[in-house]
């Protein structure tokens, strides 16, 4: 993955394009990114987000050579991807603004059969913040992006989607509840045992309910 987002158009073509020119001598598939999402990935941070273009997509894909393509519909790094405002409040709960599926598709028109990716598509399991909450963290206001969204997605050209924040809050609530739960323990092979059954058992839900990606391979 080479995400050259933050940076000016013909910078992050030029950037994606000497990524793969290395990658594919040694048969490595690139995933270049297009769009900026607002939130914090490792040392790349934005403020706001700005949706892809579908005009650029043809241009970017063919100039750069990427295998790949992540594109910004309205997905979000972090666990708190939206804030209150940005939100309806249905039955009691936050729902965050619906993705630009419009913009998928006229992505997909343009570059048919062409592999999309999604980033920061947690969707941030409101039992996980409630327990992280419960034994000690102090998460305000964090919401994902809904699982039926995610769904519908994964019907679409998108065949990767990025959920790394659901994982570490199924790991940081397994962690807290044991710790809170067992005060004398200190070995990380007792708190990591249940940590990565919650992980696996996020996961298991994620492949067979949400992403659709169960028994498929490639």
């Amino acid at each position: 993955m080479i995400d050259g987002s933050h940076l000016p158009y013909e910078e992050n073509v030029a950037l994606a394009k000497k990524v793969v020119e290395y990658a594919h001598q040694y048969d490595v598939t690139v995933e270049a990114e297009l769009g900026v999402l607002a939130g914090v990935e490792d040392e790349v941070s934005a403020a706001e987000s700005h949706y892809t273009k579908p005009e650029e997509v043809i241009d970017f894909a063919t100039r750069t050579g990427c295998d790949s393509l992540a594109i910004s519909i309205g997905t979000s790094h972090g666990a708190h991807k939206f804030t209150p405002e940005q939100c309806t409040l249905v039955n009691g709960v936050l729902v965050p603004p619906p993705l630009a599926f419009d913009i998928l598709a006229e992505i997909e028109a343009k570059l048919p059969g062409f592999p999309i990716v999604l980033h920061g598509s947690s969707s941030v399991p409101q039992e996980e913040v409630e327990t992280i909450n419960k034994y000690g963290g102090a998460l305000k206001a964090a919401i994902g992006i809904p699982e039926d969204q995610l769904r519908q997605a994964s019907k679409s050209a998108v065949c990767k989607i990025n959920i790394d924040s659901d994982s570490r809050l199924a790991m940081t609530a397994a962690v807290r509840k044991y710790l809170a739960e067992n005060p004398s323990h200190f070995d990380p092979r007792q708190y990591l045992k249940p940590a990565r059954e919650n992980m696996k058992k996020m996961y298991i839900h994620k492949i067979v309910n949400v992403l659709g990606s169960d028994n498929k391979l490639g």
